[in-house]
């Protein structure tokens, strides 16, 4: 079933709504139109109680209140019209240097400062056939944030009785731009409580990308054989934090899906019996352990801080603008833009 309930108005006089996803098991996706976020994923464990396993806010508002913002995690919300960080905020494109919004330093991340993260995406349309479905919009504008061309975007989100939650963007320019979208989700597979130490993850990764001081990528591809990086089999991301301070790092999909979704990651906890499958039509994994979380209080007076999600984030190589040696990431005129992510959950 799906349901739509009006929540408030936003500071720039545009309706807010919470949209409600469940399917024939009694998965239930909320999601609302501010940012496109993904505000709650609950699903039944093995004693049947129902389990959220993103990160998030009851209260809509909480996601633009400044003490949030100061500090953006990014819970939950689509990310354009760049995924990760842009060197030096600036790229060159036929001929001509384009400036962007520096947010991260000297660096360009996440879109810039005003990013679709903190957009109000417009209702498309919704069903329940043959599994309930939702479809935002958003047309970002020629020069926001700095980008050439008017970028029309329409992110769809389904939910089947399967337990998989996709979403699928598409996208389209009326200039050459720049394009490489995300959903920057952050799961915890025990109820949202705690650190996510003692889960497992599994990356279909052999090599990860090099990145600079300020975790920009440089270019270079590493072999992740013997180091902290290996999650080629599930290895608990606690083992790797007693070596690394964090990860927060780009993952090469071994054999990438491009058309059609394919296995790149998993996590699952001996905790909760959760397992969670992530499918995508994306070259590259970013996987990030959350240590930056600020200390806010999240769903069910329940408090985050650092530690409290990871991101299993899909997206095209970051930085390919500037790197001639990376997939191209340019949108033309007449081309679209697809993508496509399926997170399934199942009991362990």
């Amino acid at each position: 079933m799906l349901s739509r309930r009006f929540c408030l108005t936003h500071p720039s006089g545009e309706d807010i709504y919470l949209f409600t996803l469940r399917n024939g098991t009694g998965t239930e996706v909320q999601i609302t139109n501010y940012g496109a976020i993904i505000t709650a994923f609950r699903v039944r464990n093995k004693k049947g109680a129902f389990n959220d396993i993103v990160l998030g806010f009851e209260k809509i508002e909480d996601y633009w209140s400044p003490a949030y913002l100061s500090q953006h995690p990014w819970f939950g919300c689509a990310v354009g019209r760049y995924a990760n960080r842009i060197k030096n905020a600036s790229f060159e494109l036929q001929g001509k240097k384009y400036e962007l919004a520096r947010n991260h330093g000297n660096e360009h991340l996440h879109g810039g400062i005003d990013g679709f993260d903190k957009k109000v995406w417009k209702f498309i349309v919704s069903g329940e056939s043959p599994q309930p479905f939702l479809e935002l919009g958003y047309t970002s504008r020629d020069g926001e944030e700095g980008y050439p061309g008017n970028l029309k975007t329409v992110i769809r989100f389904e939910l089947n009785d399967a337990g998989e939650l996709s979403y699928t963007y598409r996208a389209e320019t009326d200039k050459a731009t720049p394009v490489n979208l995300t959903h920057h989700d952050y799961f915890n597979l025990h109820n949202g409580q705690g650190t996510i130490r003692e889960h497992e993850i599994r990356i279909v990764a052999s090599h990860i990308l090099e990145q600079d001081k300020n975790l920009v990528a440089t270019g270079k591809v590493l072999p992740v054989e013997g180091t902290a990086y290996d999650f080629r089999d599930f290895s608990g991301i606690n083992e790797g934090l007693k070596e690394l301070d964090e990860y927060d790092k780009s993952f090469v999909v071994d054999e990438p899906g491009l058309t059609a979704p394919r296995l790149v990651a998993e996590a699952r906890s001996e905790i909760s019996h959760l397992h969670l499958q992530v499918y995508s039509t994306e070259p590259v994994v970013h996987f990030y352990s959350g240590k930056w979380i600020p200390s806010v209080e999240g769903k069910g007076h329940t408090s985050y801080g650092p530690f409290s999600g990871f991101c299993l984030e899909t997206h095209q190589h970051p930085n390919a603008v500037n790197l001639p040696n990376f997939p191209d990431t340019i949108l033309q005129p007449g081309e679209e833009y697809f993508q496509q992510t399926i997170y399934k959950i199942n009991q362990v």
